[in-house]
């Protein structure tokens, strides 16, 4: 592995060698999420992370290696992290079945070429290929579109189609299973779905800073939906409208989880 250096252009549309320094901090292991995708993983004792960030979700009982195109992302992985090596998912440095099984946690769309990441996957795996994703179409039943409609727009934009996805990953798997991830209220994943619960958390500025949509957006737009979240929070309206959200134990949404097995 050459040494740690940042790249001139992002290998994806957010630049996570400006913005993402304090990504960890947010963005941080949730159990319940985790144990589903761990349980997908199957019985694989070699697993390799794609777009692994700062190394959430990456197992801790079996051997994990780690591919991670932005420096400032790697510099945030704790010691006790899988190796990191700087590649992106597009162009692979392994040999064709090299690992029992290879996964990404919502890093798809911040790919250059999806369609090619996903091949890459599939070439390194002799096992499964785990992806966790958002499916952008369910974001717009969530009540923050109501105040970032801009953001939502751009989510669309952005994230590939649940259906494009288990497209690609169907060629050459047994099977490709779609399953939907509830999010705990307490979700310590800085999603954005992670604080459906918890409106108040998205005046501060570094839960918006942790979710991509929110730094792509136009800061206008942005504002005036912090303005009326902030009006809204204070007089009850988005109580009355929305209040029910603060009940639910977990809330179905967005967030998925394909699984391609050979």
């Amino acid at each position: 592995m050459g040494p740690v250096t940042n790249r001139e252009r992002p290998a994806g549309d957010f630049d996570y060698e400006r913005h993402g320094q304090d990504y960890a901090v947010l963005r941080q292991t949730d159990p319940r999420i985790e144990g589903k995708v761990h349980a997908a993983l199957g019985v694989s004792r070699t697993v390799l992370n794609v777009g692994a960030g700062a190394g959430s979700y990456e197992p801790t009982d079996r051997y994990v290696l780690a591919v991670e195109p932005s420096a400032a992302m790697r510099a945030q992985r704790p010691a006790t992290a899988a190796p990191a090596v700087d590649a992106a998912a597009e162009r692979l440095p392994f040999d064709d079945d090299s690992f029992d099984a290879a996964m990404a946690t919502v890093t798809v769309h911040q790919w250059s070429d999806i369609e090619q990441g996903l091949r890459e996957m599939r070439r390194v795996s002799r096992g499964p290929v785990v992806v966790l994703t958002i499916d952008a179409p369910a974001l717009q039943d969530f009540w923050l579109n109501d105040y970032f409609p801009e953001v939502i727009a751009l989510d669309q934009t952005r994230f590939p189609t649940i259906e494009e996805l288990t497209s690609t990953l169907a060629h050459g798997s047994a099977g490709v299973r779609v399953e939907v991830v509830p999010v705990p209220a307490d979700c310590v994943d800085g999603f954005g779905e992670a604080f459906y619960a918890r409106p108040e958390a998205f005046l501060r500025p570094e839960v918006r800073a942790a979710t991509s949509g929110f730094s792509l957006t136009d800061p206008a737009a942005v504002q005036r939906g912090l303005e009326r979240l902030a009006e809204d929070l204070a007089s009850g309206a988005w109580d009355q409208a929305h209040g029910h959200v603060r009940e639910l134990a977990e809330y179905d949404g967005a967030l998925r989880l394909i699984t391609a097995n050979t």
